[in-house]
């Protein structure tokens, strides 16, 4: 599997608490949130990639005061080689790209909260992509 990263950036960030009650709130109840990760790509042209890595936080139940946090993460890479077939590009997109920019997007992320006040905020500091890989193959 051969591909090179050939460029970062953040594509979008949200980072928006409504009112200071939800402030309050949220600080609270900051465990009643979960985060979620989702992963897009899109061809750019030709061995050129877009993989877009999507770290969100939800309420685990709806009752909940919302905030709307969420930072888009671009990764552009270029594969090695024209001949990657189809399980091996997913591996590149869902695995290995998001594996090796997990860090800096995870860092980014508690860096928004912690400067916001909110200091519980828990993020797992690995995730097992090829896990989530693995398991979005059974479904």
């Amino acid at each position: 599997m051969s591909y090179k990263i050939i460029g970062k950036y953040i594509k979008e960030l949200n980072f928006n608490i409504p009112k200071p009650e939800t402030f309050f709130l949220i600080s609270k109840n900051i465990s009643n949130y979960r985060i979620n990760i989702d992963i897009k790509s899109s061809q750019v042209k030709q061995n050129i990639i877009e993989v877009l890595t999507t770290l969100k936080l939800n309420p685990i139940n709806n009752d909940f005061e919302k905030i709307d946090t969420k930072i888009i993460y671009s990764t552009i890479i270029e594969l090695g080689s024209k001949k990657i077939n189809k399980e091996e590009m997913e591996k590149i997109i869902l695995i290995d790209v998001p594996t090796k920019i997990y860090s800096e997007l995870r860092k980014i992320f508690i860096f928004l909260f912690e400067n916001s006040g909110f200091k519980d905020i828990k993020v797992n500091e690995t995730v097992d992509f090829e896990k989530l890989y693995k398991l979005r193959k059974i479904q």
